[in-house]
């Protein structure tokens, strides 16, 4: 079922706005079923430009029934239905406003015809209500009010149901009270994540890497950050359309990929705060540091030249850690080796790796 509506409004201030009039025509996929027009005495005046549009004006509302003594009855028309309009947020929030006057809590899961039209007859030039019609060849009377405004709605979605054949546009368009569409969105990207340690990447739906966060269990830190409360926390879940993530097995690497990326991508909705860099070179000019690597028999590496961060990577060989030239071509290069140096620097002070192993460098190395 659907409670296929229209509202109209004394205009002013967001969600100061009173209603005016309203039409709910009760639509089970066929034909309409039931319905409920009234005019609505808002209890406040109407602005000089909606009564020039809709030619309501205080005089006519001034004996029709107060929004309390309909809303029953609109409550009884929509339940167990589905509320249909044009521009739905804007007539479901008017609703809403209403009903919280009163201490109710009125909760509808909506359909937007605009939104359906745009997927549906994306070739329209124009998907106002008005000249949508005027395109498609439903006959309008009544523009700007609410009778005739919802039953041109009622024509219009009707079209819609038949030229969805699949309903799967109609599904997946619809507005759940309870945000479970959102719920579904956020468990989908809980569900792809490790419970590992690593570097992970939150995408907006264009791809871009809008922040990077780290962890010991990286599923957890994501999910913490989608429950966060926090203005930053809020945009970023709305944003997000896909986490992907890199492995580390160690915080030495979670780290240095961490920081490293940081300062090359610097994500939207990262705090990027610019490290100290350390001068003191290492203990040895030419070593090895080998860590724990993703999986019990890989090693992670870090290769140091001259006192300078050459490279990283993964090994699960012994002897590609011994032969050089090997390693060498295994390596993820560094580019900002001031900063690796330092991350690496001041880890070693604090904590202990697997293993540190001094090189031998020959004329040829």
């Amino acid at each position: 079922m659907y409670a296929i509506l229209d509202i109209e409004t004394t205009g002013g201030k967001y969600n100061e706005e009173g209603i005016t009039e309203i039409a709910i025509y009760k639509f089970d996929g066929h034909q309409i079923v039931d319905q409920f027009i009234s005019l609505v005495n808002p209890e406040r005046d109407i602005q000089e430009f909606v009564v020039k549009l809709t030619g309501i004006n205080n005089k006519m509302l001034r004996n029709a029934p107060k929004f309390y003594e309909i809303a029953k009855r609109i409550v009884e028309i929509t339940e167990d239905c589905f509320v249909v309009a044009h521009n739905a947020n804007f007539d479901y929030r008017i609703l809403r406003t209403e009903f919280n006057r009163l201490g109710y809590d009125f909760k509808r899961n909506t359909l937007c015809t605009v939104t359906l039209s745009k997927k549906l007859i994306a070739e329209a030039p124009s998907h106002s209500l008005g000249k949508l019609c005027r395109f498609i060849g439903i006959p309008m009377s009544d523009r700007h009010r609410a009778t005739g405004d919802a039953l041109a709605t009622v024509q219009l979605f009707k079209l819609l149901l038949e030229k969805d054949t699949e309903k799967e546009i109609i599904q997946q368009s619809i507005k759940y009270f309870d945000n479970r569409h959102e719920k579904f969105r956020i468990q989908k990207i809980l569900d792809s994540l490790p419970e590992k340690q690593g570097v992970f990447y939150i995408h907006n739906k264009e791809g871009s890497i809008i922040y990077i966060g780290r962890g010991n269990n990286m599923k957890h830190e994501v999910n913490k950050l989608f429950l966060t409360e926090t203005t930053k926390g809020l945009k970023i879940v709305k944003r997000a359309s896909e986490v992907t993530f890199n492995e580390t097995g160690n915080l030495l690497f979670t780290r240095l990929k961490y920081h490293l990326e940081l300062e090359k991508l610097r994500p939207k909705y990262n705090i990027i705060r610019r490290k100290k860099i350390v001068d003191r070179n290492f203990n040895h000019d030419h070593m090895m540091i080998i860590d724990k690597g993703r999986i019990p028999e890989e090693h992670a590496v870090i290769l140091i030249e001259s006192n300078e961060v050459i490279g990283y990577t993964y090994t699960n060989l012994a002897f590609q850690e011994n032969q050089l030239s090997i390693l060498k071509s295994m390596l993820t290069p560094i580019e900002n080796k001031e900063l690796a140096k330092t991350i690496i620097k001041n880890y070693l002070l604090k904590n202990k790796v697997s293993k540190i192993v001094r090189l031998q460098v020959e004329n040829n190395l």
